[in-house]
């Protein structure tokens, strides 16, 4: 199995670490064999080559059987009118990949219910997974672009998308839902946007082929307020890519924290082990501000090399194991800055990091 790892920017390279460390873990406990080839992307690489996703990164992304990803940007590089920016490496590795569906998983863990800024009766029990439509919609749309008109400045960005953009991400949703609680709430803005209610058109036409699981279309407004008022209600919410980016950050907050939060995302192209080839990432940034430090949260980052196991390194017993170990540290009182209740001591990366390896051993 091979395993490309991209560090990134910003506390990416830390929390990144954390991961190999649990992966190489857990080839010596379930005896299988894992081999990383490593690349820059993003700011690092803007810096070193002019381009944030080299050519070479995106090779060996091509070749490999899954990608591990830190996080890209920093205010270094945040420059408005600059034509090189490092999430440029983010959505080119996710054309050049074709990976198209975005799994952001939300579970609140019991020992966190006091970590969450909402009532601990509103959060008991959630576990819901959004689907995110990863390569069409407004990020990708042409064109874009700011300009000067006959009134002074003006910008464009354009949201588009094709049917069979839709239909793709749906059955994905849909067959997610099938092998869970088996219910999909579809997310759009149908009374406003003509490409939302053709993504509405799209779901009512594919859900007779799911007659098993239970569908609800929700506007994307109503469900920001949902998310907050019952999430408990909700197992997998299906949307474009746009909403998707907007409500997981907001249901990050039901799990205290966007270190908690890992992500997945894949496509129809298959590895060398039969598997959907996949990005997996944490679903935070880059944290400048406490870049090299050792206080980032890396459980997310490691729950993401889990997710990898499970869904393109064909390891599920070993992603269940690292699940298992991730609640049992916080089980035990481990706590990074993060999630840390005031006035109580928190650990660092690099410790949390040891204590999972522990409880993985």
């Amino acid at each position: 199995m091979k395993v490309l790892v991209l560090p990134g920017d910003g506390i990416g390279p830390e929390v990144v670490a954390q991961a190999r460390k649990v992966l190489e873990t857990c080839a010596a406990k379930f005896k299988f064999s894992i081999s990383f080839n490593e690349a820059i992307v993003g700011g690092a690489a803007i810096d070193a080559f002019h381009t944030a996703l080299p050519d070479g990164a995106l090779h060996l992304a091509q070749s490999s059987d899954a990608v591990l990803l830190g996080a890209v940007g920093g205010p270094k590089w945040d420059i408005p009118r600059a034509t090189v920016r490092p999430e440029q490496a983010l959505l080119g590795l996710r054309k050049g990949l074709d990976l198209f569906a975005n799994l952001r998983p939300v579970q609140v863990f019991p020992e966190l219910l006091d970590a969450a800024p909402l009532k601990a009766d509103v959060l008991r029990g959630v576990d819901l997974v959004v689907v995110r439509e990863l390569t069409g919609g407004i990020y990708f749309g042409k064109p874009s672009e700011q300009r000067q008109g006959a009134g002074g400045r003006e910008a464009v960005d354009t949201l588009f998308y094709t049917e069979g953009e839709i239909v793709r991400l749906l059955r994905s949703a849909f067959a997610l839902a099938r092998v869970r609680r088996k219910k999909l709430a579809s997310v759009d803005k149908a009374n406003i946007l003509s490409s939302s209610r053709l993504w509405r058109e799209v779901a009512h036409e594919i859900r007779g082929q799911y007659p098993d699981v239970e569908y609800e279309d929700v506007l994307v407004d109503a469900m920001a307020m949902h998310l907050l008022r019952r999430p408990r209600d909700f197992d997998v919410i299906a949307t474009e890519n746009m909403f998707g980016d907007i409500l997981t950050d907001e249901a990050s907050m039901l799990a205290g924290s966007m270190g908690l939060l890992p992500s997945a995302s894949i496509g129809e192209a298959k590895n060398s082990l039969g598997q959907p080839r996949g990005l997996y990432e944490p679903i935070h940034g880059s944290a400048p501000d406490i870049a090299g430090h050792d206080m980032a949260n890396p459980l997310a980052t490691i729950l993401s090399a889990a997710l990898m196991l499970r869904y393109s390194l064909s390891h599920p017993a070993a992603a269940a194991a690292i699940e298992a170990a991730v609640a049992r540290v916080l089980t035990e009182g481990l706590r990074t800055a993060d999630i840390a209740p005031a006035g109580t001591t928190a650990v660092k990366c690099t410790e949390m990091g040891d204590a999972v390896v522990r409880a993985l051993r």
